[in-house]
């Protein structure tokens, strides 16, 4: 089986030759026999494209780099997946200012603000900016205040949506790409389509936000309190993200190239939302999302990474093919009981902690957890993959250590 056909088995459900290893990468150091050069320089850190429109990157990353990355895990037989981030812009005649004030005596900190100029008047965007230092690998905060950001989410001292009366507004910021971009983007995909064909590897379009797109722009305090105290004003908003989702998917899945469409849902798991809450405002756009992608021929993914009992139900009824990712560390989940809650309705991925057990555990630990995964959850609908990602601080006797027991496990 060639990795695509290897994932796509066990996306469907089904027992490939056997069990998949995909380890997403955030900055991964990855070790210098592993390394590629770039004008004459090493890459030290492995990302991925997914990041480039919502994550300030500490030193360059292309899609040459992408392909050189696929190259190197598929020389030491894992799979790997190119990941495609669809980009937006604001609507012709929106403008924006940015500025800057410093620390002040009362103030220990300084803050980066932006304020647009929509046609139904101006929004504004705050957020504290800290000094800092760079951790070699890991993103940075960018100078000026993104639309979409982690970092804002703490550090907000002024969120974009407040109210009902931003909403007018903020349809002007969330509109699909202009036309350089979507040529850029065009240009892109054609370049990956031709790659992917060539190494046999999977594609999957990361173009669609959902309630991790409301929390990044209400904050997470923000979110909660509105759909409880303002229904009407929350779901008007969620139908807003839900339709940025969509024209950005449908852009990813008519340009063509795209074996799987992935949301996103960090912020949309039961540490932040009922499973009411969950019916309520999640579903119905998972559902029409995962139909549309369907209709195209393709896979669709969800992202939470905790949460996944009291969910799993209702991302049956959504209709995905995957979820990433399980995890037994930090959602204290049962992996048995995690392949028995998925019941064949949907494939699962993950298995090993990457924060804990990648990251400060011994090698047999390691082993360990990894058998244990391949044993719980495989060997059909399950992709081995640490959760969520291999990391800047993930020890590479560690990712070794995970790799000789997944070998094992094939025996």
């Amino acid at each position: 089986m060639t990795s695509k056909e290897r994932l796509l088995t066990a996306i469907s459900g089904d027992e490939p030759d056997h069990v998949p290893l995909y380890c997403w990468c955030f900055g991964f150091t990855a070790p210098p026999h592993l390394r590629w050069q770039r004008h004459g320089r090493d890459v030290p850190h492995w990302y991925t494209l997914r990041l480039e429109h919502i994550h300030t990157l500490p030193e360059p990353w292309s899609l040459e780099d992408d392909f050189e990355r696929v190259r190197r895990w598929l020389s030491l037989g894992l799979d790997d997946v190119l990941d495609i981030s669809v980009p937006w812009a604001p609507a012709e005649g929106v403008s924006w200012r940015d500025w800057r004030e410093a620390p002040t005596s009362e103030r220990p900190y300084g803050l980066i603000g932006r304020e647009y100029q929509t046609p139904a008047g101006p929004l504004r965007h705050i957020v504290r900016q800290d000094d800092e230092p760079a951790v070699p690998g890991w993103v940075i905060q960018p100078d000026v205040v993104k639309l979409f950001e982690d970092y804002n989410i703490p550090r907000a001292q002024q969120h974009i949506l407040t109210g009902a009366e931003d909403l007018p507004k903020l349809r002007y910021l969330l509109r699909g790409p202009d036309e350089r971009q979507a040529q850029a983007y065009r240009e892109r995909l054609a370049a990956t389509r031709a790659f992917a064909r060539e190494q046999g590897v999977l594609t999957q379009a990361w173009s669609a936000f959902g309630m991790d797109g409301i929390v990044w722009l209400m904050g997470v305090e923000g979110a909660v309190l509105a759909a409880v105290q303002q229904p009407e004003f929350f779901a008007e908003a969620v139908a807003l993200m839900a339709a940025f989702d969509r024209a950005r998917t449908a852009l990813a899945l008519d340009t063509g190239g795209v074996d799987m469409v992935v949301q996103r849902g960090w912020y949309s798991s039961t540490d932040f939302w009922s499973p009411a809450l969950f019916r309520r405002f999640t579903l119905p756009a998972l559902k029409s999302l995962a139909e549309m992608v369907h209709q195209a021929g393709a896979k669709f993914a969800y992202v939470m990474t905790t949460g996944m009992l009291p969910m799993a139900g209702m991302l049956a009824e959504a209709g995905i093919d995957l979820l990433y990712y399980v995890d037994p560390v930090q959602d204290h989940l049962d992996l048995r009981q995690a392949k028995a809650a998925a019941a064949g309705r949907f494939a699962l991925a993950g298995g090993v902690n990457s924060g804990v057990t990648l990251a400060a555990g011994t090698p047999d630990e390691v082993r360990q957890a990894t058998l244990s995964a391949i044993e719980s959850l495989g060997p059909a609908g399950f992709i081995l993959s640490p959760v969520d990602a291999l990391f800047p601080d993930t020890p590479w006797p560690n990712v070794e250590a995970m790799i000789a027991a997944w070998r094992e496990a094939q025996g």
